[in-house]
């Protein structure tokens, strides 16, 4: 975590040293970014690292694709101009019965090793979902460049947890070419050049359009899990994944539904029809 969030600091400062669009940040602006980088990166960093030494990446994946339903659910009772509505209540309830889908309680070999994991994971996403909210609610509408929000919540992740991780992570660390080189992209890209789009996207379409990016997120993880990773996907993975995504497309109104006493499609206007003149009715004899 430290290493990540460090080395996407870094890639994001480099930004703005090349781009000269240094701006300052008022006491507010660091109260918020810290406040900001607890939620949406140091507690869901730290969640799915230990997750994921629990589940497969991706089990871990569908459950990151719960994030827009924690981010509807909060913004429904915290953004203004968030209303529930029926299609939005139906799909909070789909979707957290998909995630009970995913976790499968049921069956006879789960243990707390890989139900502690999965928790843990589906924890990770609802930082997720409250960060969305908190950036719309207090950062997206100061007059702060995307870049500037990015870099400074990054950095303040990386202070947090560069005072936390000397009394946490006491074990020792082997590091290789392949870990480092892994650390890197996960930092610069995965990190820095993410939350540089993640600030844009949030102050232009919203917090709850801007979490459906994580619809993305299982697909991915699926496919390169059984691909790269040899990772086997059951059922409950692929339904109640599945059942997730629906149930977020509800609460955003992606799902509609009409009654039958109404058209398919809206019929075109009825043609005017102008009473003919002495003019019209002697040109078309003619």
């Amino acid at each position: 975590m430290l290493a990540r969030l460090t080395t996407g600091a870094l890639a994001l400062v480099l930004v703005l040293a090349l781009r000269r669009q240094w701006e300052k940040l008022g006491p507010a602006d660091l109260g918020h970014l810290a406040i900001l980088a607890v939620v949406s990166n140091v507690l869901p960093f730290y969640l799915f690292a230990w997750g994921e030494q629990r589940v497969s990446s991706g089990l871990a994946g569908v459950s990151n694709a719960t994030t827009p339903l924690f981010t509807v659910a909060l913004a429904i009772a915290v953004l203004p101009d968030e209303r529930p509505t029926v299609s939005r209540v139906v799909g909070l309830v789909t979707g957290f019965l998909g995630a009970v889908v995913i976790l499968a309680p049921w069956r006879s070999g789960a243990t707390f090793g890989a139900l502690g994991g999965e928790l843990a994971c589906l924890g990770a996403a609802a930082c997720y979902g409250v960060g969305f909210v908190y950036t719309r609610r207090f950062l997206s509408g100061r007059a702060l460049t995307p870049l500037s929000l990015a870099a400074g919540q990054v950095a303040a992740a990386a202070i947090v947890t560069g005072l936390v991780a000397p009394v946490v992570a006491t074990g020792p660390v082997h590091l290789t070419a392949r870990v480092v080189a892994a650390v890197i992209v996960l930092g610069a890209v995965n990190t820095g050049l993410a939350y540089l789009l993640y600030h844009a996207l949030v102050r232009e379409a919203g917090a709850t359009a801007s979490s459906t990016v994580t619809y993305l997120i299982p697909v991915v993880a699926v496919v390169l899990g059984v691909v790269a990773l040899g990772e086997r996907a059951g059922w409950n993975l692929l339904v109640g994944g599945a059942v997730v995504i629906a149930g977020v497309a509800l609460t955003e109104g992606r799902l509609r539904w009409r009654r039958s006493d109404e058209p398919a499609l809206p019929l075109p206007p009825s043609p005017v029809v102008e009473p003919p003149t002495a003019d019209s009715e002697r040109i078309r004899r003619s």
